[in-house]
């Protein structure tokens, strides 16, 4: 799972999760668009069906399962997300994704230490976070937890069964620069060439409505 606010998704997000999905051994990825983040201003922040329909379009022909499921779970935080994913979905083996960026602030997040004994975790590096990320107070608990990927490492989706958590994976690649900040930055309209209809989620296979994001802003996501 690569949750985020996906504003918008383009293809630095779409490599990172095939990087990771076959790094790992997964069978496929799920990218948990957000309904919002109080970590992120409100201005700028896309329709949650806008940003759905985005990241179907960036995850097309690709083994990624594009949900705005939180909004539908209305979980406030990410613990409280994953446990309810974990109940719903019980024969699902989960990995969480995380950028570097991300774990340079995971300490701030409610319950992080409980989200590290849910499910292993694997922190894709992201250039000009990496110094921080090694840095940060969630690093010094987790690096005696860390797990190196060997030449004939079956993947953590088979051994998702043993439940070895925490457990951290830190993945190196030749990142995308490319950041939705950037796009943003380059084409701020970019929300309006994105056609007015209720994407179909990939989970529920529900539409998702259009609507504004500002009322149901998550709390520890970027």
């Amino acid at each position: 799972m690569l949750g985020g606010s996906f504003n918008p998704a383009h293809r630095a997000h779409r490599r990172i999760s095939l990087h990771a999905l076959a790094a790992l051994g997964l069978d496929e990825v799920w990218w948990l668009v957000s309904p919002g983040n109080v970590l992120k201003p409100v201005e700028g922040m896309a329709a949650l069906a806008t940003r759905v329909a985005g990241a179907r379009a960036a995850a097309r022909r690709a083994p990624i399962r594009v949900s705005a499921i939180e909004a539908e779970l209305g979980t406030r935080y990410t613990v409280d997300t994953l446990a309810a994913l974990q109940r719903r979905y019980r024969d699902v083996r989960f990995v969480w994704l995380m950028g570097a960026d991300n774990l340079a602030q995971f300490h701030r997040w409610r319950d992080w230490r409980t989200i590290a004994r849910m499910m292993p975790i694997a922190v894709i590096a992201r250039p000009g976070y990496d110094a921080a990320a090694v840095a940060s107070p969630a690093m010094a608990w987790l690096r005696r937890w860390r797990r190196r990927l060997g030449q004939n490492w079956p993947g953590i989706g088979r051994l998702g069964a043993r439940r070895d958590t925490p457990a951290l994976y830190q993945l190196r690649f030749d990142p995308d620069p490319l950041s939705a900040t950037a796009i943003r930055a380059a084409d701020p309209d970019w929300h309006h060439r994105i056609p007015a209809t209720a994407p179909r989620d990939m989970l529920t296979f529900r539409p998702v409505r259009a609507g504004s994001t500002a009322s149901s802003r998550r709390r520890d996501r970027s």
